[in-house]
């Protein structure tokens, strides 16, 4: 476990990233593909009976001994928050009620918020679109590890102690390389999650609190659902800096792990993302695909040609600007 990768900074490259051109491409030859770009209300409804299916939970577990309410935040909870953060990452895309309802779909992410237990959906649609337009662009992806994370978790232990920490990174990345003032619908957002919180302890007890804040932590570190943290933009192969996952997991997932798709049209929803690649095969079949997240975690450990560093970055250019 204390081999060290040999790697010692990121796969820094002078071209745009691939997404814009190929989406170009293949709405020239595919214009039918623009029907997919339309709302998927069955967010909607999956959004509300995930929320009800942990308020349920809560009161479940409040009077359970603290060893199963830790069983169950891993078993239960921990997947069904980790499928509700992709929620949010739909409903961060309009997907819920449409690019015409924006304010809709932030409103509705603050309530899909509610089982995280920390405020999250509004700070990461900020991010996250420029995750899209300025893909491993240095000083503005945050989805790209620190210089730091690069450098330490070098070896299969540590690693290891990576996958297991990265709600840490996620949460603390953004400050330390792309800091943006706080808006008025993040300071709402807060005050929306404390409140609920604050009645969770109160009307049902410190295990059920415990239980939200465990079912994140363990959902988004050493879970097979995270392997997606990876299996996404991790340079497995070189010269390829965003990979799809094809396998079961995906229906949890709001098919997240169509990620080449995704990227080449942000707009349109995951349950249409398995049609987009029927209707154009000729460019995704022959790309590198995943059929296994849990493989993907375990190569990422075990592979010491494969760290932190193994990302795509690219020196920002003057004219890239930010929302």
């Amino acid at each position: 476990m204390g081999n060290f990768v040999a790697r010692e900074d990121f796969e820094w490259v002078y071209t745009d990233q691939p997404h814009a051109d190929r989406r170009k491409e293949i709405l020239s030859k595919h214009p039918e593909i623009k029907t997919l770009m339309k709302p998927d209300y069955n967010v909607i409804w999956l959004v509300v009976l995930m929320v009800f299916a942990q308020l349920v939970a809560l009161y479940l577990v409040k009077d359970l001994d603290w060893k199963w309410v830790i069983f169950w935040a891993y078993i239960f909870g921990s997947c069904l928050n980790h499928s509700m953060t992709l929620a949010i990452h739909e409903i961060a895309h309009n997907s819920a009620f449409g690019n015409s309802r924006s304010s809709w779909n932030r409103w509705f992410g603050m309530f899909a918020n509610l089982p995280l237990g920390v405020p999250y959906s509004i700070s990461f649609k900020r991010y996250h679109m420029d995750h899209h337009r300025y893909l491993g662009a240095d000083g503005i992806d945050v989805d790209i590890p620190t210089d730091f994370e690069g450098w330490f978790f070098c070896t299969r232990f540590r690693k290891l102690m990576w996958i297991i920490l990265q709600p840490l990174f996620y949460s603390v990345r953004p400050l330390y390389i792309n800091p943006k003032p706080i808006s008025r619908l993040e300071i709402i957002n807060l005050s929306i999650q404390f409140v609920f919180d604050v009645l969770v302890y109160y009307f049902l007890g410190i295990k059920s609190l415990f239980y939200l804040l465990a079912a994140v932590i363990l959902g988004l570190g050493l879970h097979p659902i995270s392997g997606h943290f990876i299996a996404e933009h991790y340079m497995f192969l070189k010269g390829y800096e965003t990979y799809s996952y094809y396998g079961p997991l995906n229906k949890l997932t709001f098919n997240v792990g169509y990620h080449n798709e995704h990227h080449d049209f942000p707009n349109i929803p995951g349950i249409s993302l398995p049609l987009l690649k029927k209707m154009a095969p000729e460019y995704y079949d022959h790309l590198p695909q995943y059929n296994s997240w849990i493989k993907v975690l375990y190569d990422f450990v075990m592979d010491d040609t494969v760290s932190p560093y193994s990302r795509v970055k690219r020196p920002i250019k003057g004219d890239e600007k930010q929302e």
